[in-house]
């Protein structure tokens, strides 16, 4: 009997070991594959905020920047933020929405700020742009679209009169529609929520509202066009709440007290501020798109409508024709252009309305199925909600063998999705292929100008 409670406690300590070899652990979140220097995301950052300054009306009210540096700076000393020269500024726009840029500047909507209810709400969206930043998840996404062209570019690219982004921008990454450096796919968006919520953790905000945040953003989406931006460029991860919450449970029990109560105040600040004048490019200056500042209205697709009267695109590998009324957007002879009007570009650099057209490269010898599928997952990687349909293929006029591809995914018109045709073009380096987008519920009207904007395609050889 006196032997027993040696064996007891032996008992009880095995027991506690192997519960603690069982207890679930934090996972490991590390950026992934980039061909990018840390020191180039930075260069990048600074030169993209700039551009963003020059298009967005941001806001110069003291108080309310003041505030965000004081959310913001908190989250940036924590040792998992990765040590970038963070900056936050505050754009006064009414929709729900922030972003970050490589490197660290980061942006804020005033919407995103009337609509929290308390500081750690703004905390937890900015611990997630913070997250994206640390993670590198816009050049890494960058990166695998570029794989082949970007090694020859990025030793020099700091060298050139265009800087990093000019030299960027004649492989068709930017700002603008579909920017892989700001698109991100449901698995950043889940590491970002995830790391995120440490950092919240880490600066004293609860992370519990990051869930009940983005939980309550989840029950008003569809409800409001103010959403619309928000969901676009931050696709909802499978179990997001869920996965927020059990995050918490692994996390070291904390005081949350970085509270500051002055919410309340900076957000009747934000409503009584005058509006502010919509920056306008300078010429030789980048706009929204190529200097076109997005104008697109969710509620109203027809804006966009592209004209029956056609007009010539001609470069060194293609020609064809684009609506009179749309804009051609970029370096015809670049790897990608843009081609819209105005109402179908949206802020956030989404298409609801429009058409991309560029050279795909082939990775070994061309063959158009085979490249066709490689093209549709690169669309894939930029944007994970992408969903191909039904295939054919066909013969154009000028005898050129072609591939049709039904795309879908959210629009940022409301009420719809996007009916998206890819047409793929053997070419001699691979393909040249044309993008056509338009909301699903319009693509009626537009489909007589697609067939002939497709018709019209000449590839030079």
């Amino acid at each position: 009997m006196k032997r027993f409670p040696r064996l007891l406690a032996f008992t009880l300590a095995a027991a506690g070991s192997l519960l603690a070899q069982k207890a679930p652990k934090l996972r490991d979140i590390k950026p992934g594959f980039n061909l990018f220097s840390k020191e180039q995301d930075v260069q990048m950052g600074k030169e993209y905020a700039a551009q963003v300054e020059q298009q967005m009306p941001v806001v110069k009210e003291e108080s309310v920047n003041a505030f965000l540096r004081n959310i913001g700076g908190k989250l940036a000393k924590s040792s998992l933020a990765g040590g970038y020269p963070y900056t936050f500024k505050v754009v006064q726009d009414k929709s729900i929405n922030a972003f970050a840029l490589p490197g660290g500047p980061t942006f804020t909507h005033t919407g995103l700020i009337t609509a929290a209810e308390n500081d750690s709400q703004i905390a937890a969206v900015l611990a997630h742009e913070i997250s994206h930043v640390a993670l590198r998840h816009g050049t890494n996404q960058a990166s695998k679209a570029q794989l082949i062209q970007l090694p020859a570019v990025l030793g020099g690219a700091m060298l050139g009169n265009g800087g990093i982004t000019g030299t960027l921008a004649q492989l068709g990454i930017g700002l603008g529609a579909n920017s892989v450096l700001l698109k991100m796919g449901r698995n950043a968006e889940r590491d970002a929520d995830l790391l995120g919520t440490r950092i919240m953790a880490e600066a004293g905000y609860n992370p519990i509202e990051m869930a009940r945040f983005f939980e309550k953003l989840q029950a008003e989406h569809g409800k409001s066009g103010k959403l619309q931006e928000f969901f676009a460029s931050h696709p909802n991860p499978e179990n997001r709440v869920k996965n927020i919450q059990q995050e918490i449970l692994l996390l070291p029990p904390r005081a949350y007290g970085s509270e500051s109560g002055n919410l309340a105040q900076i957000q009747s600040s934000i409503k009584g501020m005058p509006e502010l004048p919509k920056p306008k490019p300078q010429p030789g200056q980048a706009g929204g798109q190529g200097g076109v500042q997005p104008q697109g209205n969710p509620s109203n697709p027809q804006a966009a409508r592209p004209s029956g009267n056609l007009k010539e695109f001609k470069s060194q590998i293609v020609t064809f024709g684009y609506p009179e009324n749309w804009q051609l957007l970029g370096d015809p002879n670049g790897s990608e252009v843009t081609i819209a009007s105005p109402a179908g570009l949206f802020p956030n650099g989404g298409i609801g309305y429009g058409a991309m057209a560029g050279l795909y490269q082939s990775r070994g010898r061309p063959n158009i199925e085979a490249d066709t599928q490689a093209l549709i997952k690169s669309f894939q990687q930029r944007d994970q909600n992408l969903k191909p349909g039904g295939q054919k293929a066909f013969r154009l006029a000028s005898g050129s063998s072609a591939i049709a591809t039904r795309l879908q995914s959210p629009s940022p018109f409301q009420g719809t999705n996007e009916a998206d045709i890819l047409v793929s073009v053997e070419h001699p380096q691979g393909l040249f292929y044309l993008l056509l987008i338009a909301p699903e519920q319009d693509l009626s009207a537009a489909q007589p100008v697609f067939d002939q904007m497709i018709d019209s395609i000449r590839v030079a050889r």
